[in-house]
This record gives C-alpha cells, sequence and structure tokens, in this order.
C-alpha cells in the first residue's frame, strides 16, 4: 500500500447499534478508546499504518457498529 493509502479514512460509530463491548478499543488502541460507560471514542484519521488493524476492528463487531470511511 502506498503511504497515502490510509489517508482520509476514519472509523465511524453507529451508536444506536453500538453496545459497548469494547474489541475495537482491544483492537485498535491507536484510535480508540472506552469512555466511562465503555463505548469507543475514536481519537482521529486512520494513519496508514493502522489500515489493516481498523479493517479488523470494523469486522470483529459483533453489532456491526463500526464503519471505515472516507472522510
Amino acid at each position: 500500500m502506498s503511504r497515502g493509502g490510509g489517508d482520509g479514512q476514519q472509523l465511524r460509530v453507529d451508536w444506536p447499534q453500538c453496545r459497548a463491548r469494547g474489541l475495537c478499543a482491544e483492537l485498535l488502541p491507536e484510535l480508540v478508546v472506552l469512555d466511562e460507560w465503555g463505548y469507543p471514542v475514536v481519537l482521529g484519521p486512520v494513519r496508514p499504518e493502522h489500515t489493516d488493524l481498523a479493517r479488523e476492528a470494523v469486522a470483529a463487531c459483533p453489532r456491526r457498529a463500526l464503519r471505515l470511511v472516507r472522510r
């Protein structure tokens, strides 16, 4: 992947679907932290070196509440 391959992507949380299981934060602690209730807080855009992990986090979400989208 080129250096700019992950530029312009970010994680989005579908709040009505999210049940605060925390898998996204476990898989991608560089970009996702949990708030006091266990819901994910996305810290910023997905850097190229985190693109594969971001895709894994999206795929691992049991409620499909996490998406990787272009900014």
